[in-house]
């Protein structure tokens, strides 16, 4: 900071040196702009998408369709009304989680589905419903 005396009448006149002040702000300004570039970060990986298509079911997830002429089919695998509680018991035997899916055609009575259901119930698996706009949404 410097300092000018004068004459009488002006009185004391005060004047900031800014040479220094920006000297100092242009170094910083360099420093700023190096360090970003002498940075690495870390890798970061982007989630992909799944690679199996939209209408391919999970092998884990067993889904018992109802078709309209009363016949029943287990992950596409056609199955006997008859046979239908020990086929599932096969399935089970090795599983921890007894959860499985009925998928019923639009025009089926839903009397097929509840004994779908009801023998379901009686092997001791949760039963889950699809419907077609459920599916959509997945």
């Amino acid at each position: 900071m410097g300092m000018q005396v004068g004459s009488g009448k002006t009185g004391v006149f005060a004047d900031m040196n800014v040479v220094p002040l920006i000297d100092i702000l242009l170094v910083l300004l360099v420093i700023f702009m190096i360090i970003p570039s002498r940075q690495k970060g870390l890798g970061a990986e982007i989630p992909q998408p799944a690679a199996k298509g939209p209408n391919e079911p999970d092998p884990g997830i067993i889904v018992i369709q109802v078709e309209n002429d009363g016949s029943l089919r287990i992950n596409e695998e056609p199955v006997k009304w008859e046979r239908l509680a020990d086929r599932l018991d096969e399935i089970y035997k090795a599983r921890a989680a007894r959860v499985a899916f009925i998928r019923g055609e639009a025009k089926l009575e839903f009397a097929v589905v509840a004994r779908v259901i009801d023998v379901m119930r009686g092997a001791g698996i949760s039963v889950g419903l699809l419907t077609p706009k459920l599916e959509q949404t997945r």
